[in-house]
């Protein structure tokens, strides 16, 4: 009788916390929701006060009067520097219909130092869908998230319905390459180049980050397992990671590779793929889609062993472990949109 008491108890304070915890983020989402209003109202004002022109003497004097007065009322939120972020705020989302009150102010106030539009209406939408915090939001950011996605996409029918729609796409024929981005940025394990850095250590760093890695994938990801055993004719095999898009609805076989990879990686993906395709997806669903991530892309082999065709669903991708320099990380990018046009060039003769 006394235990019954006692998980009753629990049970209740339980639905409790729950009340609580639910009340308590309704009144967070309202409280932020105002804040990113009324922020783009008042950036609305300046700008009318201000005729427009941000560099004028007049107006520049005018936001500095009204950042004195505001600050010594309210506080240090509406200083000189938060009053011009709330100005451009407003010119670079003068519809308030338009705004995502999901996103807090913390998340705009990031997205406002996004220079191209279209990158900037990717981040925002995305950061509202996936959920992103605003460190993830950052992050995504500044590993040109965006940049990396739309490089793999070989027309620009498709990269327009990415920009609008958020990735994955899901055009009439399903297009592998719009799940993969290359190179796939895994600063966020925290590990070094380093010779005795091998597969198993990279896997069980991406394990242990599984939430990061997520991340970098991108939204629709599902961790099914790692190391997850196929027996073909007496023989096992192990990929070592397997995840399912459910946007796509297709599986995807991640077979790390901490140098080159080399034709018997290909091949061995092969395996992966056929066997998924026939034994483990459901009618349903869309082919597998295989990525060897390595540290060094091969692409003669891949090349000659795979031929141009890109409906096989098999890929090779790198993998930075330091965050790259801008220049460097540009140079990849721009290195993997020429691969995906030249197929795109050639599926077509």
């Amino acid at each position: 009788m006394k235990n019954q008491n006692s998980l009753q108890e629990k049970s209740f304070l339980e639905e409790i916390r729950q009340i609580i915890i639910t009340a308590r983020r309704k009144v967070y989402t309202a409280v932020n929701s105002e804040m990113v209003i009324t922020n783009w109202l008042i950036g609305k004002m300046i700008v009318k006060i201000q005729g427009g022109s941000e560099r004028a003497v007049y107006g520049d004097r005018i936001l500095k009067n009204i950042s004195e007065h505001l600050t010594h009322e309210f506080g240090q939120g509406y200083d000189y520097s938060n009053l011009r972020k709330m100005r451009q705020f407003y010119l670079l989302f003068p519809n308030c219909d338009t705004l995502c009150l999901k996103l807090s102010w913390s998340h705009y106030r990031v997205l406002i130092r996004v220079q191209n539009p279209q990158a900037r209406e990717y981040y925002a939408r995305e950061a509202a869908k996936s959920p992103w915090s605003v460190r993830q939001l950052e992050r995504q950011i500044h590993t040109q998230n965006y940049e990396r996605i739309l490089s793999t996409y070989k027309n620009e029918c498709e990269q327009k319905k990415m920009i609008k729609e958020c990735l994955p796409v899901k055009p009439e024929r399903f297009d592998p390459c719009s799940l993969v981005h290359d190179p796939y940025v895994l600063e966020f394990i925290g590990a070094k180049p380093d010779p005795s850095w091998n597969e198993k250590k990279l896997e069980e760093a991406l394990i242990s980050h599984l939430e990061e890695f997520l991340l970098e994938l991108g939204r629709g990801f599902a961790f099914v397992g790692r190391q997850k055993r196929i027996t073909i004719d007496g023989q096992h095999f192990y990929p070592d990671l397997v995840f399912y898009n459910i946007i796509t609805k297709s599986y995807v076989i991640i077979d790390l590779k901490s140098g080159r990879a080399d034709y018997s990686d290909v091949g061995q993906m092969q395996l992966y793929v056929n066997y998924y395709n026939k034994e483990v997806c459901q009618p349903s669903d869309n082919p597998t889609i295989g990525i060897i991530l390595c540290a060094e892309k091969n692409e003669a082999v891949i090349r000659y062993t795979l031929g141009d065709r890109t409906d096989i669903g098999i890929f090779q991708a790198k993998y930075e472990l330091v965050l790259p320099t801008p220049e460097e990380l540009q140079y990849e990018i721009e290195r993997t949109r020429e691969q995906f046009m030249l197929l795109n060039k050639k599926d077509e003769i």
